[in-house]
């Protein structure tokens, strides 16, 4: 068995224990028929109580343990440790007790010294990889995990007590402190012959023992966090590096994006850290023959750190790169994009886009085309105000294929497309940013909702139209995830397996509106880039899906009050915040 299997191996075995203690704990059969092997475990292995809130806990090192936290595994070593030390001290204890007082000394001898000796061994097999275990967690997570402890079993054991003197069953009066205290500390105090109150009183109890031991020990091994901002000069060094290559690039130079270039600095991978994980967006930038020196730097950051890598909405080209460095690979969707030179609103496949266009221009509408650059900033802030009242959710979504800022003066390139009423005011926009020097790439989408219908279309037509003078040969519009399921699935003769996976898209559009981003885009005939999301383990994905939803603003986790959180806790990087904000409609 190699080194580097010692922090699997004890997150798995870890695990294991947590599921079997969570589930004595909830079903008084199960923990009857099981006695013996919970007597034999907790005999000459590990501490093993059915108990929820130590099964959270073994939960929550188990985890910790497979992120390669230092902190879990001083932490477990000290709790092997505590068990040799009891060996130690048992074990003349129980030689020179008088045999009337322990019959069978003999086994309760062999039980300790087994018990002592099992330790050694597990103690000696992570210190053999304790190498391995080299996360670092945030400055100061002991105190908090231990405030956050204190203050949370407090809590649970004023309800608990409470809950004893309305409901007390038949529990003595005189044993409720410290019954209670019992079941808040789980079971480590053994509390027998003073009777019990209900069932439910002792689970509610030990279902927030298990919550506070959640809470602390999320504090404890929370890695180090990396403040997402991008400092001025990485930004003028991103800048340098955009290219032509990828119509993401330009979407590196978020403010809330953190960057990592390679040691040449002729690459880089633009990435932000959420819940754990650090999340990179797009094809890595530069020289792609230093990409793969810019990935294996994230990943060795990620490694540090405890993180977990993961890519979203890369190129088949930065997929290969992120392949190279071992990451795993899905193909995510499909991003639209029209060639001017092939675009064109004849022929019959055309034809609604074609009366849209037409219809919104009889109605007296007009394009207008700009650079930012070209823009005053007065009227850029009423543009960007009106943009902002347009705007049809609370917050601003967008990550991997939004800016996530409008009307900056570092952003004059970006162009605006405007659509302006019988009146003269504005009845739609668009903006969109550079894609190298002959491409464009969509950024944000807002219209008036009194506004006419067709509005989008009669702009991308004229923006195609005004493309030459721009100097555009290519451009990007929205991302259709999944895209090929709902077009292959819709086909005749579609196998059962893409029909029910097509049924599944459809009745999650319902909130997400996955099959209107593929329907607004299909209309103009693109050509259709494969997009794809990198990631190092399959079981992964479901982290990875939770921190890109938080990253493009569809999900908000709940927040620690303030007193219990880390938010004002030194970051991985001390430059001033930058903005949250990011923009739909890609």
């Amino acid at each position: 068995m190699a080194r580097g299997d010692v922090p699997r191996v004890a997150s798995i075995a870890l695990t294991v224990l947590a599921v079997y203690s969570a589930a004595i704990a909830i079903v008084p059969p199960l923990r009857e028929m099981a006695r013996p092997l919970t007597a034999l475990v907790d005999d000459f292995a590990v501490p093993l109580t059915p108990n929820l809130a130590y099964a959270a806990f073994l939960g929550l090192l188990a985890g910790a343990l497979a992120r390669r936290k230092r902190v879990a595994w001083l932490l477990l070593v000290a709790l092997l440790a505590f068990s040799v030390l009891l060996s130690v001290i048992s074990t003349p204890l129980v030689a020179i007790a008088p045999r009337a007082e322990i019959p069978d000394r003999g086994r309760l001898l062999s039980e300790v010294l087994v018990s002592g000796a099992i330790a050694l061994i597990l103690i000696g097999y992570l210190w053999w990889g304790r190498s391995e275990f080299f996360a670092k967690t945030q400055p100061a997570s002991f105190r908090k995990a231990t405030a956050t402890l204190i203050a949370l079993l407090g809590v649970s054991y004023v309800v608990g007590f409470l809950l004893t003197i309305f409901f007390p069953g038949d529990l003595m009066r005189s044993a409720r402190a410290i019954w209670v205290l019992s079941r808040v500390l789980g079971g480590v105090i053994e509390v027998e012959g003073y009777g019990h109150p209900p069932a439910w009183v002792a689970f509610l109890v030990g279902l927030m023992s298990a919550i506070a031991l959640l809470v602390a020990f999320g504090v404890l091994f929370r890695s180090q966090r990396r403040r997402a901002v991008l400092a001025p000069g990485d930004e003028e060094r991103l800048r340098a590096l955009l290219g032509e290559r990828d119509s993401l690039a330009y979407f590196a130079t978020r403010r809330d994006r953190s960057v990592i270039f390679s040691p040449s600095g002729k690459a880089a991978v633009s990435f932000r850290v959420v819940n754990g994980v650090t999340l990179a967006g797009g094809d890595p930038l530069g020289d792609p023959e230093a990409w793969d020196h810019a990935i294996r730097a994230w990943i060795e950051q990620a490694r540090e750190f405890g993180w977990t890598p993961a890519a979203i909405g890369c190129g088949a080209e930065g997929a290969r790169a992120y392949q190279r460095a071992g990451l795993k690979v899905l193909e995510l969707g499909d991003e639209a994009v029209i060639e001017v030179k092939k675009f064109s609103l004849q022929g019959r496949e055309m034809r609604g886009v074609r009366q849209a266009a037409n219809r919104v221009e009889r109605a007296g509408y007009q394009l207008r085309v700009r650079r930012h650059g070209d823009i005053a900033p007065e009227e850029m802030r009423l543009i960007s105000e009106r943009a902002d009242a347009w705007r049809d959710t609370e917050t601003e979504r967008g990550f991997s294929m939004a800016l996530g800022r409008l009307g900056d003066p570092l952003d004059a390139g970006c162009v605006l497309v405007e659509s302006l009423g019988r009146d003269g005011g504005e009845a739609a926009l668009l903006s969109f940013v550079p894609w190298g020097d002959r491409g464009l790439s969509l950024d944000l989408m807002r219209r008036d909702r009194e506004a006419e219908n067709g509005l989008v279309e009669f702009m991308v037509a004229g923006l195609v139209r005004n493309a030459a003078w721009l100097g555009v040969e290519r451009i990007s519009l929205n991302f259709a995830v999944f895209r090929s399921a709902f077009e292959e699935g819709a086909k005749m003769g579609a196998g059962p397996v893409i029909r029910a996976w097509r049924r599944t898209l459809l009745f999650l559009s319902r909130w997400w509106q996955l099959e209107a981003l593929y329907r607004a885009n299909v209309k103009y005939h693109p050509e259709w880039v494969p997009r794809f999301l990198a990631y190092g383990d399959t079981r992964d994905l479901v982290r990875v899906g939770i921190a890109s939803a938080i990253a493009e603003g569809f999900f908000k986790p709940p927040r620690l009050p303030r007193m219990l959180s880390s938010a004002r806790t030194p970051t991985a990087s001390s430059a001033a915040p930058g903005s949250d904000a990011a923009r739909p409609g890609r």
